[in-house]
């Protein structure tokens, strides 16, 4: 091989075609795909879609993401209201302790008042978390993110509740708004972008 070859690499050059040009028999690009051969993937060759659907996880009971062709199933007002009373006797249960108290001993009060602010806490902590209250856990439904599909996280769990006076006005519409409600909110699940779905 001498310096100065047009072909250092060893391969004959045809005489007859351009240097810089596939040689016959040599496939160059752009050239068709040999049969049985699967064609490669380049750059922006598109992808095959991915399993399963941002959103609301793919779990027993989360039918899926609205706006990707799965709407989940929202949860009635006969649910709600169950859960909802379920949640309301146990807040009872202190705060009885607390009105005891006030016929027979202050130290009843301050348990019952304790015991109120410790329910309080595991429940917006536990909706936060999961989406579900006591109530909502033994009804089998669960409070979500109507955009992600997500739990609400403890700081909206508790603006939630907060939220929760806007229903009692007025004469307690906003509970009554789910029984008719498309996507079963009430007033303060509009205020803070939440719906509760079923448990499957």
């Amino acid at each position: 091989m001498s310096f100065g070859s047009p072909n250092p690499y060893g391969q004959p050059q045809d005489p007859q075609q351009p240097y810089g040009y596939p040689q016959q028999g040599q496939p160059g690009y752009g050239s068709p795909q040999q049969p049985g051969v699967p064609p490669q993937q380049g750059y922006g060759y598109p992808q095959a879609p991915q399993a399963g659907y941002p959103g609301f996880p793919q779990q027993a009971g989360y039918p899926g993401y609205p706006g990707y062709g799965m709407q989940p199933t929202y949860a009635n007002w006969g649910q709600r209201f169950l859960s909802r009373l379920i949640d309301t006797i146990l807040f009872a249960v202190p705060y009885g302790v607390i009105l005891l108290g006030a016929k027979v001993t202050p130290i009843l009060s301050v348990i019952g008042f304790l015991g109120l602010i410790a329910l309080f806490v595991y429940q917006v902590v536990q909706e936060g978390k999961t989406g579900q209250t006591i109530g909502k856990k033994a009804i089998g439904t669960r409070t979500l993110k109507e955009d992600t599909g997500q739990p609400l996280g403890g700081g909206m769990a508790f603006v939630r509740q907060l939220a929760h006076f806007l229903d009692g006005l007025p004469c307690y519409l906003g509970y009554l708004w789910p029984a008719w409600d498309a996507k079963r909110q009430t007033f303060a699940d509009k205020v803070c972008g939440s719906i509760v779905v079923k448990d499957q």
